[in-house]
């Protein structure tokens, strides 16, 4: 113990979670903060000039580094900025830290923002350090908090005088994690049963398999049960071999393109957290599956499991210890029959893939020489100039399908996505992935909607030097508006053949993006013909510096 500032218990805490990188953007209530940074070069700050840009630097970071980021913003003014994207990262499972100042204490009768609970449905823990020793606690239960499952970002006010008055202090580090919870043997019988006696069983997967680093685990029952495998359609991580053959990509639940699919299943193992994607409509419908399925639901967050669908077997579990114990089970309880039935599956769909994956060069063939390019055609030419050991950070939307196909991603620090409903994540998290992986090329492929949101992000790339290249889906419009709107006007207003102004939905006057980079200080090229996005991207990669391709693709629907 020692008698210290606040402000410098929060830089010994910080010392002592080995954070790397200060992401912010201060103000004045961050003036002791800043100035007790000064006494710790070993926490290297990045400047960020717009908090979008900082919540998507520290939602990258965590992933790709699978550690908690550390993020310190301004009172209610920067943290208000930061909100949209703070919403992504709870409903993802992003483990961060974020901070802001406030006000002296003693001035909440004059004008003192509850910082804490403006936040509080944005975050899965957060609370205002109003007294010097408050700070270590506050802290280092964040950080508990963050990178404990299931996985989300917390929040820490400190009132000025909590940083400037003295305590008697010790600030120590927090314990190691412990924190695979093992599944209820019992469930995992009943699971076994189930699965093993069903003849079309179906596998859904969320991020909670990369996040739980049980991607091995997840193939080796998928492989079992020779079903087909889907993602969520908020799926932001690999959680399954892209080009396994019983990979099937992400299925948006609750609308009629599931239903053949999930209608069919008499099983659904089911991991992780249900994102439909329905939210935005009015009249959802908020049973997924069919009555006779048998859902099995696997997630370490009980407030998922059996909450909102008819489940058979709701399993509290870290996902990585469920599977391994559900994998174990049914090579020990699957009779003859069912294998045979299973490779029987498994064989179907290496075929059902082959032939989806011929449909993909077929369209990518019939639209080769189409100007402006195709997404299939950028998408194609970027796989084809990225190195093998490239992370791509996709933020592209509606050209994700696109990239998904041109691009093998098989290992779980490969791809990263978008999380959530709000635009803006791709400039920032792009960064935030290169700064924990330093020797790996990053490439962040983002629609030019979302790259406005947050376009300031190329400002601290170039600031700092953050050897990133940034390729811009440029289609002038909020393409998936429009198709969300011909969604809403088939479904909700039943219509055969929707038709809209789509108003609010294309950039008049197209972004510059190739300029706006120039402005920020990095080097920006405009690509219109498709043979000029290989040398581009390798010019770029080989430059050491940061990039920006502002490449103009065909938006049609």
């Amino acid at each position: 113990m020692a008698m210290m500032q606040g402000k410098r218990a929060m830089m010994e805490m910080l010392r002592a979670e080995d954070v790397r990188y200060v992401i912010g953007n201060p103000g004045t209530s961050e003036s002791a903060m800043m100035d007790a940074l000064e006494d710790y070069p070993e926490l290297k700050y990045i400047l960020v000039t717009q908090e979008g840009a900082g919540v998507g630097i520290a939602d990258g970071y965590s992933r790709a580094a699978r550690r908690p980021a550390f993020l310190n913003l301004h009172v209610e003014t920067g943290l208000a900025n930061a909100i949209s994207l703070l919403y992504n990262a709870r409903e993802g499972g992003s483990p961060m830290v974020v901070t802001a100042g406030n006000k002296d204490i003693r001035e909440r009768a004059v004008e003192h923002t509850d910082l804490a609970q403006m936040v509080a449905q944005f975050t899965k823990w957060s609370a205002d350090a109003t007294r010097p020793e408050q700070v270590p606690i506050f802290l280092r239960r964040a950080f508990v908090e963050a990178r404990t499952p299931p996985f989300g970002p917390t929040f820490v006010g400190f009132s000025a005088n909590a940083m400037d008055e003295e305590a008697d202090i010790d600030p120590f580090p927090s314990p190691p994690a412990f924190d695979r919870v093992p599944p209820d043997p019992r469930a995992v019988e009943e699971a076994t049963r189930i699965l093993a006696g069903a003849e079309r069983p179906l596998m859904i997967v969320s991020d909670r398999i990369a996040q739980s680093q049980a991607v091995e685990e997840t193939v080796r029952v998928a492989e079992q049960l020779g079903c087909p495998v889907h993602t969520t359609i908020m799926h932001s991580e690999c959680n399954f071999p892209f080009s396994h053959p019983q990979f099937r990509g992400p299925i948006r639940l609750a609308f009629p393109e599931a239903e053949p699919i999930v209608g069919d299943a008499d099983a659904v193992l089911f991991v992780g957290r249900f994102a439909s994607g329905f939210y935005m409509f009015s009249q959802p419908r908020l049973d997924y599956f069919s009555p006779h399925t048998k859902l099995i639901h696997i997630d370490p967050d009980p407030t998922q499991v059996g909450t909102t669908q008819r489940t058979a077997v709701g399993m509290v579990a870290d996902p990585r210890a469920a599977l391994a114990a559900l994998s174990e089970a049914l090579g020990a309880e699957m009779p003859q029959a069912a294998v045979q039935a299973a490779a029987a599956r498994a064989r179907a769909c290496d075929a059902e893939k082959g032939r989806l994956r011929e449909e993909w060069r077929a369209r990518l063939k019939s639209r080769w020489d189409e100007r402006p390019m195709p997404p299939e055609r950028m998408a194609w030419e970027l796989a084809q100039a990225s190195p093998d050991d490239a992370i791509i950070a996709d933020d592209a939307v509606t050209a994700r399908d696109a990239v998904q196909n041109a691009f093998s991603f098989d290992h779980p620090d490969s791809w990263f996505g978008g999380r959530g409903s709000s635009l803006g994540w791709g400039m920032g998290g792009t960064l935030g992935i290169k700064l924990a992986n330093p020797d790996r090329p990053v490439i962040g492929i983002i629609g030019d909607g979302g790259a406005m949101m947050t376009a300031q992000a190329m400002w601290t790339a170039a600031a700092y030097e953050i050897p990133v290249v940034y390729a811009i889906c440029n289609n002038g419009m909020y393409r998936v508006l429009k198709l969300n709107m011909n969604l809403y006007k088939t479904l909700i207003e039943g219509e055969k053949t929707p038709a809209s102004r789509y108003t609010g939905m294309d950039f008049g006057k197209p972004f510059d993006m190739a300029g706006i980079a120039e402005g920020m200080g990095m080097r920006g090229r405009r690509v219109e013909d498709p043979e000029r996005i290989r040398p581009e991207l390798e010019e770029a990669l080989t430059s050491g510096k940061p990039a920006l391709l502002d490449i103009v693709i065909d938006g049609s629907l």
